[in-house]
């Protein structure tokens, strides 16, 4: 059976994020913010809800689900203001995986068929109240939805919405569910927790430990996400002191930020918290990176080298990894011989900066500039005539002309992401989930 998912929701309302009931703001209402920390902190999937009452409100709650999906590597399911087929492509044009229909709205049983057929079964969830039927949810499988989400499961019901959506083997989400009683209590719905596709529980914050709660589930018998290593530390070689050293690493950018030390204890923490936990040698004592900076480590992969003797750690990094506030703790250059380090990535953001710098920075003289005054058309039709040299370009056996083609092309394309306010990182973002 799948892993059963924890997945918090966010509500956002004028694109921050805020209470359902009171639309009062989250903390600073940073709604980017937040799902990041639930990221970080164990959650598998966001559910996120837009509480919109007008197309002004509706844009400002779709620009906030760009940033998320741009910000976190776990996936996003998102819905509340579905009235039309292109209200479900914003949605997962936005890079939620699904677009969620509500079917108290009675125009959305006929939309629901036709948001199937255009974007597919496993992008199209749908919402339902705690009162189940049977018919309906086979209906609602028959019609296309790869997905139910069911609304304030009760307990009396919760048992039977299971079973009825495995009878349709449809998987099922729990949403502002009160469960965390229940698995405690209940054997019967501890028993059926398999037949679910994840829970929402009734209320998250911030600080919520999903990796500890993940640890509850997983010792009354609920499968869930955790990390679980294939080696014990007793087979790594250690130091004399019985520590490994580990070399952590941005998972994004590869730099290589600090050097530390793991002993049996610090392993077996940071396996279960997903965050980098160290024994300090000159205090003698273990130690969660930035448990006092702030400056956490969050795992995103482990591995060992060849002799199990050392070990690689992928993180995101939160804030700076060394204490002297330097990106990397390797600063002290000693040598270095002429190479080319190019990285073709960092060459588009490098360029794609200065386009932007220009724009917000306006230069006399600058050919970008000249653009960018002469507006979108200019930019469309400067795109259009580049991609028409590439064609040309190709006919010719010379390769270096469509090099310098392609070349103009993409910077041009540039210009107009930086007009567009698109970034490299959502288009690559948007490449990968194809």
């Amino acid at each position: 059976m799948p892993k059963i998912k924890l997945i918090p929701a966010i509500y956002l309302y004028e694109g921050q994020a805020v209470c359902p009931d009171t639309k009062q703001l989250i903390g600073d209402g940073d709604g980017v913010e937040l799902a990041t920390i639930y990221d970080n902190n164990g959650a598998d999937e966001l559910l996120v809800f837009d509480l919109s009452e007008n197309d002004r409100e509706h844009e400002a709650n779709i620009s906030t689900m760009i940033r998320i999906s741009d910000a976190v590597d776990i996936p996003m399911i998102a819905g509340g203001n579905v009235k039309r087929l292109e209200d479900v492509k914003k949605y997962i044009y936005a890079g939620a995986k699904m677009a969620v229909l509500d079917m108290e709205k009675p125009d959305n049983a006929d939309l629901l068929k036709e948001a199937s057929d255009r974007f597919g079964r496993d992008h199209v969830a749908v919402l339902i109240s705690e009162t189940y039927d049977d018919a309906k949810n086979g209906q609602w499988k028959q019609d296309g939805a790869g997905l139910i989400i069911i609304r304030n499961p009760n307990r009396q019901n919760l048992i039977k919405c299971i079973a009825a959506c495995e009878k349709h083997d449809i998987p099922v989400l729990l949403y502002e569910s009160d469960l965390q009683p229940s698995i405690s209590s209940s054997s019967q719905i501890e028993k059926n927790m398999t037949d679910v596709y994840g829970i929402s529980l009734a209320e998250y914050v911030s600080t919520f430990d999903f990796m500890g709660y993940k640890t509850v589930l997983k010792e009354k018998g609920i499968d869930v996400n955790l990390f679980e290593s294939p080696f014990k530390f007793s087979e790594f070689k250690t130091n004399q002191d019985g520590m490994i050293p580990v070399i952590v690493q941005d998972y994004k950018t590869e730099q290589v930020l600090m050097l530390a030390y793991m002993n049996e204890q610090a392993f077996d923490m940071t396996i279960q918290s997903g965050k980098m936990t160290y024994f300090s040698r000159s205090r003698n004592q273990i130690w969660v990176k930035g448990e006092t900076s702030g400056h956490y480590q969050y795992v995103k992969e482990l591995s060992m080298d060849c002799d199990l003797d050392t070990m690689l750690a992928k993180v995101r990094q939160i804030g700076v990894p060394c204490h002297t506030g330097a990106e990397s703790c390797f600063f002290h250059q000693l040598v270095k011989k002429e190479y080319d380090d190019t990285n073709p990535m960092r060459v588009f953001e490098d360029v794609y900066n200065i386009i932007l710098n220009r724009k917000q920075n306006p230069k006399e003289g600058s050919y970008t500039n000249y653009l960018f005054d002469k507006g979108i058309d200019k930019i469309l039709k400067k795109v259009g005539e580049e991609a028409t040299e590439i064609i040309i370009a190709a006919k010719n056996p010379d390769s270096q002309e469509i090099k310098y083609e392609i070349s103009d092309f993409l910077y041009h394309v540039m210009v107009l992401m930086a007009e567009k306010g698109v970034s490299w990182r959502e288009i690559t973002k948007e490449l990968s989930r194809r």
